[in-house]
């Protein structure tokens, strides 16, 4: 069956296949009583985010809720934050062995074990999250998404989108390309990538150590997330300037990962359930992030001081170069990277004119 043809009756699938196995009246009693008899199932989710962290783990809480709920507690599923179970930058590997049934983080943490992963949260200089998804969901996007996860025991999903991102927090001005060489960055994925291939080092750490690594100055300059998040983590009492745009992850997708065995355990109705629940929570974090950066941003700027400043172009223009560099390299070196990229490519193509003379354009407008 087609991506799309599922997405779309998934939801009647969820409910409705629900209410026949065990709440119709009129259906197979031995079936009803197999469903009433039937022991809950239980779940762990890990996840690569500190317990309650706005849009990130709570969204990891609310994605654990609502597939209790809908199933009516027939799944449950409780949530672990990062270091509790297991370290954040294990979740793939602890989803992949069984240890925990499911997992929420971001695809680029396993870029190691897996290079083409880094394409699924997207790409530099890439297309926005609306786009995004537009590629997962009608697009191919999650075809090649589950196609390259298949050989772990993984089965992937889309949990949710933090938008555009901000460029990060620095101590020191950025005005030429100069500033950047010999940067200690935390800037994971493709975004690290290319920044060491303008002279910096890219850090990779958990964002419970951020504060702290930034403050003590084991690194220089730090991106995590955006006005919301960073204001949550008291970014600004460890940085001054505030930059922008997030050039390196213009739209952010999240992943949620399910083992494929304890996904095969599951009766159809919910796996239903799983799947709506987690393309709810693409809407319900998008909606958050809209809703609250803007004043998480001017609560930075007013009530703490914060610089907000603009990378200079010829910044901007060199990290573009660089990327477009570094992505065509990756997929000539990775067969699952090529067709990953080409995909991705090819959509972005199609859908960036449309929004050119869309959103972008009432956007310059208004």
């Amino acid at each position: 069956m087609k991506r799309r043809d599922f997405v779309r009756n998934a939801a009647w699938a969820g409910t409705a296949g629900a209410l026949a196995a065990c709440g119709n009246q009129s259906s197979d009693a031995a079936a009803q009583r197999d469903c009433e008899a039937a022991d809950p199932i239980e779940w762990k989710m890990v996840t690569t985010w500190p317990r309650d962290f706005p849009g990130l783990g709570t969204g990891a809480a609310r994605l654990a809720e609502n597939i209790t709920a809908m199933s009516g507690g027939r799944l449950t599923v409780k949530v672990y934050a990062g270091n509790e179970l297991v370290p954040p930058f294990e979740v793939f590997d602890a989803v992949s062995r069984g240890t925990a049934e499911m997992g929420h983080g971001a695809s680029y943490y396993w870029k190691g074990k897996i290079p083409a992963s880094q394409f699924f949260i997207g790409v530099p200089f890439g297309i926005g999250g609306h786009e995004l998804n537009g590629w997962f969901y009608y697009g191919g996007g999650m075809e090649l998404y589950r196609e390259t996860y298949a050989p772990f025991g993984v089965l992937p999903f889309v949990i949710g989108n933090s938008s555009t991102q901000a460029g990060g927090w620095f101590n020191k001005e950025i005005n030429s390309l100069d500033d950047l060489k010999g940067l200690k960055m935390r800037i994971p994925g493709m975004g690290g990538e290319v920044i060491q291939r303008a002279g910096g080092t890219p850090v990779n750490i958990p964002g419970a150590e951020l504060f702290t690594a930034l403050q003590n100055g084991t690194i220089d300059a730090a991106e995590w997330v955006g006005p919301l998040n960073d204001l949550a983590f008291g970014l600004f009492r460890a940085a001054k300037y505030y930059y922008y745009p997030g050039w390196q992850e213009p739209g952010s997708a999240l992943e949620g990962l399910v083992n494929i065995d304890a996904w095969n355990a599951l009766p159809a109705d919910l796996q239903s359930i799983v799947e709506v629940a987690c393309q709810a929570a693409v809407t319900d974090m998008y909606a958050e992030f809209d809703a609250l950066n803007g004043q998480a941003l001017r609560t930075l700027i007013d009530e703490h001081g914060v610089e907000l400043k603009r990378f200079p172009d010829e910044v901007l223009d060199e990290l573009k170069r660089l990327t477009n560099e570094y992505l065509e390299e990756l997929a000539a070196s990775d067969p699952a990277s090529r067709k990953v990229w080409d995909s991705l490519k090819s959509f972005s193509e199609q859908t960036q004119f449309n929004t050119s003379i869309g959103q972008q354009a009432i956007f310059e407008t208004r």
